[in-house]
């Protein structure tokens, strides 16, 4: 594939999420059929799409919930891939082992072929995001895939706050960047934090596409999840960001919605000449980068 002169078009399924797995599994199917009849050659479906957003509580009866990768879920949406020529981005709820769980993405290409799977290596812990009880983090490092259509690198939800996760990823030779996501508002602090958060969500995302001159997208839930006077009313918002930062198309807030957007991979070559950021990075000063935090040096130790 020549890159430079390459157009492949991306599939964004923004979902609501039922009780039921299997009608999960159900909708995220006839998304995709829509996203491919509108011409999506790459199909990206939300974080964790088969439940509900469990980690609102830490509750052991979820672990029933997961599954092995390859398994289930992902035999299914390769069947489907094949029969529609896309490639499919999916994420599941992992079991490994006995008391080993992941958050991992596994990518399906064209063909139907399981090309491979990466683990969420940020996992949160925060008021109605309890990831730490349920996932181990992950162990693959960062990853990209050759699919048949684009050379894809597959991050997760909380990983997107993370230069060094995009900049690594990139490295490795992404043409884009997926961020399959579950990420909202605390309906308590949607009217003084609200508008500041996705701001905040999107901005950091554009510059890892500014930074990495590579497209990036992001893949959202949409709804209301958990007790009426609180659980986690989810943004939607999902979007598609140019290498110079800029957006290419964007869901609402509010509404399940397929986006389907077409992208040009000589954008990148373009972007990256005449933003040299990639030539100009100074590998040998960055050893810093390996401390978790670099303070005030008292008796030469950090603080």
């Amino acid at each position: 594939m020549n890159a430079e002169n390459h157009h492949v078009s991306v599939g964004l399924v923004q979902m609501r999420c039922a009780p039921d797995p299997a009608a999960n599994v159900e909708s995220a199917a006839k998304l995709v059929r829509q996203a491919a009849a509108q011409g999506a050659q790459i199909i990206c479906l939300p974080e964790l799409f088969r439940t509900q957003y469990f980690c609102q509580t830490e509750n052991h009866a979820n672990f029933d919930l997961a599954e092995p990768v390859p398994g289930p879920t992902t035999e299914a949406l390769a069947a489907l891939a094949a029969e529609l020529s896309v490639v499919i981005i999916a994420s599941v709820f992992e079991k490994r082992a006995r008391g080993v769980y992941h958050n991992t993405v596994a990518v399906l290409d064209a063909n139907g072929a399981y090309l491979g799977k990466y683990r969420k290596m940020h996992i949160p812990d925060d008021p109605l995001y309890y990831e730490k009880f349920y996932f181990t983090p992950g162990d693959l490092g960062f990853r990209c895939f050759d699919t048949r259509h684009a050379r894809v690198g597959t991050l997760i939800c909380w990983d997107q706050w993370y230069p060094e996760a995009a900049r690594a990823t990139a490295l490795h030779g992404a043409d884009i960047l997926f961020y399959p996501t579950a990420i909202g508002w605390h309906p308590s602090e949607k009217a003084r934090w609200g508008a500041q958060q996705l701001e905040n969500w999107q901005l950091i995302q554009r510059s890892h596409a500014i930074a990495n001159g590579c497209f990036v997208v992001a893949v959202n839930r949409v709804g209301h999840e958990g007790p009426a006077d609180g659980g986690i009313e989810f943004w939607g918002s999902s979007f598609v960001a140019g290498p110079s930062g800029d957006i290419r198309v964007r869901a609402a807030v509010d509404a399940e919605q397929v986006l389907v957007s077409q992208l040009d991979l000589g954008d990148i070559e373009r972007h990256r000449t005449h933003w040299p950021f990639l030539r100009d990075r100074r590998t040998d000063a960055y050893r810093d980068l390996l401390s978790v935090y670099i303070g005030e040096q008292h008796k030469g130790e950090p603080v």
